[in-house]
Parts: C-alpha cells; structure tokens; sequence
C-alpha cells in the first residue's frame, strides 16, 4: 500500500522545539521532490519547505527561515522537518508531499499531524 505517515506533532510552548517525520511505505522517495505544507484554522494551505531528490537544495518559506530545517534519509524512505523557536502562529495541520510529477510519477499527500504552539 502506497502511503505517507507523519508523525511527531504534538502540544509545545512557545520558543520550544519539534521534529516531525514522514515515512514512506510502499514506493521509494528516492525519485522525489519532497516538502512540507500546512494549514491552519480558516486559513489556505501554505509551503513550508522543499527539498530536493539528493538533499542538496532547501527552500523554505519566509516565515520559517532561520527556524526550521528540512532533511532527507533516502536509505530510510524518511523526511523530516526540524522546528526550533516555535510560535503561535506555528499552529496547523502539517502535511508531507511526495512530488514526482517532473518525472512522470505520482504526487502522495499524508494525512496530516497536528502542531500546537501554546503556553
């Protein structure tokens, strides 16, 4: 079965740190672009941060900058996203996205985990 699981988002205070993951099972991500998206209350789904096949090239929105890292373990079908100094406004859903498209291969979402930042 084809699928991408997030894990690690949970309940932080302000200034604190997570890590989320994103497995995947049943397809390489090897062959893929991969990024982090959320979504909070009322609001659109936003990018957070891509990266490349390799893990050589990053970009992230402006809002993370500074704050979150991106990274890839291709021998681990994993990615993660590195959150430091977490901010109220940090809150939403995060979705993992497999992006194969440029290769003529399919685009997998995951179903979401939910990130809190409160005191």
């Amino acid at each position: 079965q084809v699928q991408l699981v997030e894990s690690g988002g949970t309940l932080v205070q302000p200034g604190g740190s997570l890590r989320l993951s994103c497995a995947a099972s049943g397809f390489s991500l090897r062959m893929y672009v991969m990024s982090w998206y959320r979504q909070a209350p009322g609001k659109e789904r936003e990018l957070v941060a891509t990266i490349n096949r390799a893990g050589g090239s990053t970009n992230y929105a402006d809002s993370v900058k500074g704050r979150f890292t991106i990274s890839r373990d291709n021998t681990k079908n994993t990615v993660y996203l590195q959150m430091n100094s977490l901010k109220p406004e940090d809150t939403a859903v995060y979705y993992c996205n497999a992006d194969g498209s440029v290769f003529g291969l399919y685009v997998y979402w995951g179903q979401g985990t939910q990130v809190t930042v409160s005191s």
